[in-house]
């Protein structure tokens, strides 16, 4: 019996996303004035798109066997090499940032209460429903 959801490990997996690209974007808007920094970003959704896309089938001749999958989608840090906003090499665009950041603090609060919620469903499960 199952006593957790999959939706714990997927809302984990969420989070660990929105606290890498924080530090990312956090390292970005420091390095806003360091000449020839290329800025960076959490490349996930790319990854998940092409781990689905790519994604294999076997035939299983018995439960007990492993099912036959690629590796899961990992975000990954990818510098962009090929911009330049100031004069410098740096390639930060600090309104940008901000503006990552703010969306990523919404996406990030939506999933602390999301599982806030399943805590609570959880909470009341236990007690019985009082």
């Amino acid at each position: 019996m199952k006593i957790f959801s999959s939706s714990f490990s997927n809302i984990e997996k969420g989070l660990d996303y929105a606290a890498l690209k924080q530090k990312t974007i956090a390292n970005n808007i420091a390095n806003a004035d360091t000449p020839n920094y290329k800025s960076k970003n959490v490349k996930f959704t790319e990854i998940f798109k092409e781990t689905l896309t790519n994604e294999l089938t076997a035939y299983r001749t018995d439960s007990r066997h492993y099912s036959f999958r690629m590796n899961e989608g990992h975000p990954a840090i990818a510098a962009d090499r090929q911009l330049s906003y100031n004069q410098n090499g740096n390639s930060v665009d600090v309104d940008k940032e901000m503006a990552e950041l703010a969306k990523n603090q919404i996406y990030f609060n939506a999933l602390t209460d999301r599982m806030s919620g399943k805590f609570n469903s959880l909470t009341n499960i236990i007690k019985g429903g009082r």
